[in-house]
């Protein structure tokens, strides 16, 4: 295995910071089965309140990767996708998935 280059300015760290947190890589996963809406997201994720899903929704789409299309009715009428740039967070997904497979036993039982 080839180490990662070294640059000054680590070129993942905005990636980190876009995706970090609890909740953004697992509503990115979702979207990635096609799009949702709010309640259903939700309904998927299990355990996130409305207000934190909000809040990670609305930084997803500041920094590119989600998509909101409000249809205008009532009752609020919202679906979410994956844009151009969170669709090509899928292999990055699938890798960490394949990476968690090979290593669940180390995972539940760190030594």
């Amino acid at each position: 295995m080839t180490p990662l280059e070294s640059e000054e300015n680590c070129l993942i760290e905005p990636l980190i910071e876009a995706i970090s947190g609890k909740w953004n890589l697992l509503i990115v996963y979702w979207l990635a089965q096609g799009t949702s809406r709010f309640n259903q997201l939700q309904r998927n994720l299990g355990g996130i309140t409305h207000r934190t899903l909000t809040r990670q929704l609305r930084e997803l789409q500041e920094a590119g990767f989600v998509s909101r299309k409000d249809f205008k009715k009532i009752p609020p009428h919202v679906e979410y996708s994956l844009t151009p740039l969170g669709q090509s967070l899928i292999p990055l997904l699938r890798a960490m998935h394949d990476w968690a497979a090979t290593n669940a036993d180390l995972l539940r039982n760190p030594k």
